[in-house]
């Protein structure tokens, strides 16, 4: 037997032990889910806004899910197209990466992080400068699939050191309550009221936002409405078509 085995090890190609991928967390998400949602300023329309999960993606060896969040259309003499990107690992869901594409009102902004976890610090490439990092750094768009996988309660409000930019600490989740909505197929459900306070002026979800956030009340955490505050008015972005990949089975080896 061991014989056996010698002879076998030596027939082995040379090189760097083989490695099993690690399992998958399970999560209430996974690459391929699109969730798509008309926007109307009050009972007008207004465009079209998305939440995806576009890809898997590795930002230097490690994987990370690319989540897309784009909000598009105007009013009279009010244009908007914005576009958050976030690479967040696959088995910690920390920040590695973030960029920010916003266009509203005639002003363009851009933003370019480098997020490192494991050094605590930032770099915004867009206009070099460096920041210190929270320990466990999440950015505006990853936030949203951050508040899929915690435990909520209505009538709480939770606070979290997770903010990539550690001086903007702490992030706030307040659960107002729970309300009945129904999804693009007539499916009646009840969903959890949050309001996500993340972030500095000018973001998506910062406190002159106002932002509200319905996600159904189940395993998926579904975000059937987003409603946000912008200068000319208030957007409510309701969900009018959604892909849901099937999930992955708990335990299953991460693709490569």
């Amino acid at each position: 037997m061991i014989a056996t085995a010698l002879l076998l090890a030596l027939q082995a190609p040379l090189g760097a032990p083989t490695v099993a991928p690690a399992p998958i967390p399970s999560y209430p998400f996974a690459v391929g889910e699109r969730l798509t949602y008309a926007a109307k300023l009050g009972i007008v329309s207004l465009g079209e806004g998305r939440v995806e999960v576009v890809r898997l993606d590795t930002v230097r060896g490690v994987d990370a899910f690319l989540f897309r969040f784009t909000l598009a259309g105007g009013v009279p003499l009010y244009s908007l197209d914005d576009t958050l990107e976030s690479w967040t690992g696959v088995h910690d869901l920390l920040s590695r990466r973030f960029v920010q594409r916003q266009f509203e009102g005639g002003k363009t902004r851009f933003r370019h992080y480098e997020i490192f976890p494991d050094s605590g610090i930032w770099h915004e490439l867009s206009r070099k400068r460096t920041g210190e990092s929270s320990r466990f750094p999440t950015d505006d768009a990853a936030f949203l699939y951050f508040v899929r996988v915690t435990p909520l309660e209505v009538g709480k409000t939770y606070e979290f050191d997770r903010y990539f930019r550690k001086q903007l600490n702490p992030v706030v989740l307040k659960v107002h309550k729970r309300e009945e909505m129904e999804l693009p197929d007539g499916t009646k459900v009840m969903c959890l009221v949050v309001q996500p306070i993340v972030g500095e002026k000018g973001s998506l979800f910062g406190k002159q936002s106002d932002t509200r956030v319905w996600l159904t009340d189940d395993e998926r955490r579904i975000p059937v409405q987003i409603r946000i505050r912008f200068v000319f008015g208030t957007i409510t972005m309701r969900l009018k078509e959604m892909q849901l990949p099937p999930l992955p089975a708990p335990g299953a080896p991460s693709p490569t």
